[in-house]
């Protein structure tokens, strides 16, 4: 495949599955946007190897990461690559100079999905996140570019925490549908409930989402600082998702925190007036944290 063709099929596969972070990126310079289509390909073909494909065992999936974890690893080190996505993704890498070991690290954590249900602790959830989140973050700081990368480097990680755990709670019910659980257990345990309990109409879960919440909201407000330091033409990019991430979590709380109901989405008038509203935003503007 093309290259041209290689990024098409990346801004597609991010249009049809990433629609908050899709919206934001059209707010990037036209030359940046097609790079952050790139690594949401390369991130959302390897969470599809794991979790669409569960007809098959999980040996079998881990066979397919594995097979195109080796194209990619091929491609990265000259060979020809026959694959609808890596090019674009090779491509990016190329031009940034991006750090491969970040790609190594989130492949791994994607394989852990296929063995592992649930976390005993924050910090094992964390571990966990560092891999499938944080380090996406560090992936597109050098796309977004900064005055300061020392300094927007912990930020730009916080933020892919943040919005991984706002994915975690909005989407318990579908992550029991795939035998997972996400929520530590230690947190389960401190409000007195078992993965047993996470069910509709279980008022005693409340407490455990107004929790986790909050400690999602921990993260966004280490991450808040970051998006100043980015380059001027990419804020309003990252303004935008963060608000509109962050809007998720305001939708969870005007649900009364039962992630059971309906999904959690940021109406459409909402999203509009934010993306408006970030790119009159001044740059340099701090974020309200």
């Amino acid at each position: 495949m093309d290259l041209a063709s290689s990024y098409e099929r990346c801004r597609m596969l991010h249009k049809k599955h990433g629609r908050t972070y899709y919206l934001a990126t059209r707010l990037l310079p036209a030359w940046k946007r097609r790079h952050v289509h790139a690594l949401y390909g390369f991130t959302r073909y390897a969470d599809e190897i794991v979790d669409q494909t569960e007809a098959l065992p999980p040996a079998a999936r881990k066979e397919r990461l594995d097979e195109w974890s080796e194209r990619f690893v091929a491609g990265l080190r000259g060979g020809e690559v026959d694959d609808p996505l890596l090019p674009a993704v090779l491509h990016t890498i190329a031009v940034f100079d991006l750090d491969v070991d970040d790609f190594a690290t989130f492949l791994r954590c994607m394989a852990m999905d296929l063995t592992i249900t649930s976390y005993d602790t924050y910090d094992d959830l964390l571990e966990y996140m560092e891999g499938s989140a944080a380090v996406i973050g560090t992936m597109m700081l050098p796309i977004l570019g900064s005055a300061d990368p020392a300094a927007a480097r912990e930020p730009a990680r916080q933020l892919g925490i943040a919005f991984q755990l706002t994915n975690f709670i909005r989407d318990v019910a579908e992550d029991l549908e795939r035998g997972r659980v996400y929520l530590p257990r230690e947190d389960l345990d401190r409000f007195g409930l078992t993965p047993a309990d996470l069910r509709p109409g279980n008022p005693k879960i409340k407490p455990l989402i107004v929790y986790e919440v909050e400690r999602a909201r921990g993260h966004y407000r280490q991450a808040a600082p970051g998006i100043p330091l980015l380059e001027p033409a990419s804020q309003a990019c990252m303004r935008t998702a963060y608000l509109l991430y962050g809007g998720i979590l305001d939708q969870v709380e005007a649900a009364d925190h039962d992630v059971f109901a309906r999904r959690a989405t940021v109406p459409n008038s909402r999203r509009a007036a934010v993306a408006v509203r970030s790119l009159l935003t001044r740059p340099g503007t701090p974020v309200a944290a």
